[in-house]
């Protein structure tokens, strides 16, 4: 069902927003859609997702209307490509400011923190054709109102904005800001400005020590460098260094 927000003021994201009480996952209707040839900046949005997924497939915790669950198609050059995943991170950054005065990090590659624990999380899937990238899907899972005391399995290490602030959000708010500040950074993808230079200062995995499981393996390492592509290089302890895709 195809909803308008009132006082929305984008240009692309959000130009149609389809809303549903629940949903199996926003990500795999907006996938299906977009392969269909809808519109860019089609969002699609649920108060409830049955089937919600993280990276490598893990299970979204998230109770019926409490919180921000959605996918958004881009239509992006492959050259585009990882300043998407940038935006969607950054833009919840910017939003999570302006809604509550709050301070929040990017930990690598797709996890929005406050004061360590998650907050919110981002998933970006392509659809490629004959090797030419016909859509990127941007989903965004937020804890707004979510009682994270509730789910034993993510309650040390999960929080939400209502936990963080003492008080609850009202969800339109919350949507309509995240969308007008994915839609400011869309633009400025879509003139080529550097989002990478925006986005960079917010990530707090820089200099720490991590390890990243990718695929079947495992490195270990401080994070030297994150590059424009949204890769992370690290130096392991033999000095070596090694630059990993995407991971955990």
């Amino acid at each position: 069902m195809e909803i308008v927000l009132n006082d929305l003021h984008t240009t692309i994201v959000g130009r149609s927003i389809l809303h549903y009480p629940s949903l199996p996952s926003t990500m795999d209707f907006a996938k299906k859609l977009a392969g269909e040839g809808v519109g860019e900046g089609v969002v699609v949005l649920c108060d409830e997702q049955t089937e919600g997924r993280g990276r490598q497939g893990r299970k979204w915790f998230a109770s019926p209307s409490s919180s921000i669950l959605l996918s958004v198609v881009f239509r992006p050059t492959l050259g585009q490509l990882p300043q998407i995943n940038m935006l969607g991170s950054l833009s919840i950054v910017h939003a999570i400011e302006r809604l509550a005065g709050i301070k929040s990090t990017i930990k690598w590659p797709n996890d929005v923190l406050v004061d360590g624990s998650k907050v919110a999380g981002i998933l970006m899937e392509s659809i490629l054709q004959a090797e030419a990238l016909q859509a990127a899907i941007l989903g965004v899972g937020l804890n707004v109102n979510l009682d994270v005391s509730s789910y034993p399995e993510i309650s040390s290490i999960a929080t939400s904005l209502s936990a963080q602030a003492g008080r609850d959000f009202n969800r339109d708010d919350v949507l309509r800001t995240l969308l007008e500040e994915m839609d400011t950074l869309y633009q400025a993808v879509k003139r080529n400005e550097d989002v990478y230079r925006r986005w960079l200062p917010h990530v707090e995995t820089l200099g720490k020590t991590v390890r990243i499981k990718s695929g079947q393996s495992v490195e270990e390492g401080l994070a030297q460098s994150i590059n424009p592509d949204g890769s992370i290089t690290l130096r392991r302890a033999d000095g070596s260094l090694v630059t990993i895709a995407t991971g955990e």
